[in-house]
């Protein structure tokens, strides 16, 4: 399972509402690459494909992802931080075994 904070979720509908972007879900994804190996990539969808897509609800929010990606990604809560380097998405990833200084990357 796949979650979001509550504040992470809160963020979601906000760039929702502002971006017009209606019912899409919220794609998370694994990809190649990154300092550490993998890097995470979250963007909105509305194309889901049942033979291999897991969908999971968040705080009323539809979360799509791949079966390949949930391997590296199960018991993972996304959650939004603010702090004095910016703000973004923070994955708090219980199979990753080191990430990058950023966090945008980690390593199994």
């Amino acid at each position: 399972m796949i979650q979001l904070s509550e504040r992470a979720s809160e963020k979601v509908k906000e760039i929702q509402a502002t971006e017009d972007l209606g019912s899409q879900g919220l794609r998370v994804r694994v990809i190649g690459g990154g300092c550490s190996g993998f890097t995470y990539d979250l963007f909105f969808d509305d194309e889901v494909d049942d033979t291999i897509d897991e969908i999971f609800q968040s705080h009323g929010i539809p979360v799509y992802v791949d079966m390949m990606s949930l391997t590296y990604l199960e018991g993972t809560e996304i959650d939004y931080v603010e702090g004095l380097y910016g703000a973004g998405f923070k994955f708090n990833n219980p199979t990753a075994k080191t990430t990058c200084g950023c966090g945008s990357s980690f390593a199994v």
